[in-house]
């Protein structure tokens, strides 16, 4: 597991980690838990360039299907292979090896209206 402080947030239950100009994104422990077992997550931007608020895929739950928010600009580089085959990584490590994209940031400014570690706390808590 990542070390949350290391972390940015979003109030719609993402993580973004960013190292340089690439970030890593996923769902937050608070998301899956609220989801419950995730069985498919689909992605099929993989490529484009999107901006914040943009879709980017859905994660099926046994009982539901929720829209995947783009929290940041960027251009979408890759899913997750693992979560394709293992769905259910995004429960059980949803803050390593449950990550779903990996983007390349298109401005380095980028975590202008995330939310910190302890921001995100509050807003859960």
């Amino acid at each position: 597991m990542n070390n949350l402080k290391d972390l940015w947030f979003t109030d719609q239950h993402q993580w973004i980690r960013i190292d340089d100009n690439i970030a890593y994104i996923g769902i937050t422990d608070y998301a899956q838990k609220q989801l419950g077992d995730i069985v498919y997550v689909d992605i099929d931007t993989v490529g484009k360039v999107l901006n914040p608020g943009d879709v980017y895929g859905t994660v099926e739950a046994v009982k539901t299907v929720s829209d995947l928010f783009m929290p940041i600009e960027g251009k979408i580089l890759e899913i997750n292979n693992e979560i394709e085959n293992s769905p259910e990584l995004v429960n059980s490590d949803s803050y390593g090896k449950g990550w779903i994209i990996k983007v390349e940031l298109t401005k380095l400014s980028s975590t202008e209206g995330l939310l910190n570690a302890e921001e995100y706390k509050s807003l859960v808590a």
